[in-house]
């Protein structure tokens, strides 16, 4: 049988993708896919994967420590790359406490499975497991907000304005923790905003697209000057992939687009492209954007500096914005129009 490698959440935006792109890309290795299906999760994104014999689906719970062992000892992974996680800040706003126990104690949980399946004691793998590797997704949203100039580096104090955020800085810790004590290969990156195919329609992206073509009002949030760093998605899946593979065990990578938008940017921009690519029967899309109350504790810019990717590991992103959002675009337009 083919090494097997335990993606988690690899039914949720980014996963997904980075299922299919790592298929491709890797013909001999055995990917498990574990996910617990919740709203963010959806096997309609994993098309692509289906009676691919290096695939195999576990719907299942990263808190379920029993199911999580188990898979372990029946698959023997080499290898974890885990983005399972509760995502939406929103949400964490109103319920916190489910974004507390995946985020942090499943976090744990894999970690620590993988440390009693590949290690005999503090800082000793097991011969036949001393490549194994524990690869931790993370956000930009954990170092807090920036002010008008400065970008985010790996170095940038860990500030969370958010129960969500506050969950992944925790969780990013449990993971440092367990390199620093146990010397497990362990490895985090902290993206900035992800777009692109396949994204939750809860998302800032999705929303815009699909209230525009259905006619109805675009909810912007405050004045809508709030900045993010926007990054394509098959981009991220890349430097996941190249980090996972050539990072250096305990490092922390910052991967982002160098793309700064604020949203009533993205709204208008695409409005503009949507007049062209599905034009309204009457009037502009822009005509439909409206602005609503700002939510508790919204941070105000965020933004990467990826040096240390580009200059380490040679990753650099493809796609600027004026191009991945075409492309994410035509995506939802086949979607919602079919």
């Amino acid at each position: 049988m083919n090494k097997a490698i335990l993606v988690t959440g690899g039914a949720g935006f980014i996963g997904a993708n980075f299922v299919e792109y790592f298929l491709e890309e890797n013909k001999d290795i055995l990917l498990v896919n574990l996910d617990k299906l919740t709203y963010a999760g959806d096997l309609a994104n994993l098309k692509e994967a289906e009676g691919n014999p290096n695939y195999k689906f576990v719907q299942g719970d990263i808190c379920d420590r029993e199911l999580v062992n188990k898979l372990f000892k029946e698959y023997d992974f080499r290898g974890v790359i885990h983005f399972a996680a509760e995502s939406h800040v929103d949400n964490s706003i109103s319920g916190p406490e489910a974004f507390i126990k995946t985020n942090v104690v499943g976090t744990f949980n894999l970690l620590d499975a993988a440390r009693n399946h590949w290690m005999d004691a503090p800082n000793q793998y097991k011969e036949e497991y001393k490549d194994c590797r524990f690869h931790h997704i993370s956000t930009d949203e954990v170092y807090g907000t920036l002010g008008a100039e400065g970008l985010f580096t790996e170095e940038t104090p860990y500030a969370p304005n958010s129960p969500y955020s506050a969950s992944k800085a925790s969780s990013d810790m449990v993971v440092r923790s367990y390199f620093h004590t146990y010397g497990m290969n362990v490895v985090t990156t902290n993206c900035s905003n992800n777009y692109g195919p396949k994204q939750h329609q809860e998302k800032l992206i999705p929303t815009i697209i699909r209230k525009a073509v259905s006619g109805e009002n675009i909810p912007i949030y405050g004045k809508g000057d709030n900045v993010r760093d926007w990054l394509y998605v098959l981009d991220h899946c890349k430097g996941i992939d190249l980090v996972y593979k050539n990072g250096r065990a305990g490092e922390t990578y910052n991967i982002g687009g160098r793309n700064e938008r604020n949203n009533l940017y993205i709204a208008n921009k695409i409005c503009d492209l949507l007049d062209t690519m599905h034009p309204r029967k009457e009037g502009r899309y822009n005509e439909l954007i409206t602005f609503v109350k700002d939510r508790p504790g919204h941070d105000l810019r965020y933004a990467i500096d990826a040096t240390k990717i580009e200059n380490e590991l040679g990753w650099k992103a493809d796609e600027n914005f004026e191009t991945g959002i075409v492309k994410t675009i035509e995506w939802y337009l086949q979607k919602l129009t079919k």
